[in-house]
């Protein structure tokens, strides 16, 4: 993967002031309250781990997974949930962690899912969103940063499961791309 073309859409520094925004405003709006913070398997797992060591409340942590991206596929798939590393969120504060906000589809299916166990409230966070892309109705209750349609990676955002690691936001040169269509990148 070395000789791939990275460029960097956003830096570490930008990405740690913008999710240190992020928990002051979730922190102030949750508080009093306990939430319950669910993170999207894998691609939300940084964010994730960022966010909760800066929200200044008692919380507790989540898991789910969501993918309908396998291999190299930068076109989606059927989208598979899988819910077993769940708290009990019965009418529990929640708070639903994902990435990228891109077509919205698997936001949009995670907060019918979780809704459907009888939270007390839920909203949603995002990292990145794609606004040229949304296909739902479904809007996120919080965003960091708002992107072009281009294919990303690093911070938890992967092609073909590499560059999660990387600790700033890059887009991947369209060349590299295997049947590229500029999904969500990750």
């Amino acid at each position: 993967m070395q000789d791939r073309r990275l460029k960097t859409l956003l830096s570490s520094e930008q990405i740690r002031a913008g999710v240190g925004r992020l928990a002051e405003r979730i922190a102030a709006d949750f508080r009093g309250q306990e939430p319950v913070v669910i993170g999207v398997l894998t691609g939300s797992i940084v964010l994730l781990a960022d966010l909760i060591r800066q929200i200044d409340l008692p919380l507790q942590v989540g898991l789910v997974q969501a993918r309908s991206y396998r291999g190299a596929a930068t076109v989606p798939g059927r989208l598979e949930i899988h819910a077993e590393l769940l708290p009990d969120v019965r009418g529990r504060d929640v708070l639903l962690v994902d990435d990228i906000f891109d077509t919205g589809r698997t936001l949009a299916a995670l907060v019918r899912q979780i809704a459907a166990l009888g939270p007390g409230s839920l909203r949603s966070a995002v990292l990145l969103r794609k606004r040229e892309r949304q296909e739902v109705q479904l809007e996120p209750d919080y965003f960091v940063f708002e992107i072009p349609n281009v294919f990303v990676v690093g911070y938890g955002l992967d092609y073909r499961d590499s560059y999660r690691h990387l600790p700033y936001l890059a887009q991947l040169d369209e060349a590299d791309l295997v049947g590229a269509d500029l999904g969500p990148g990750g």
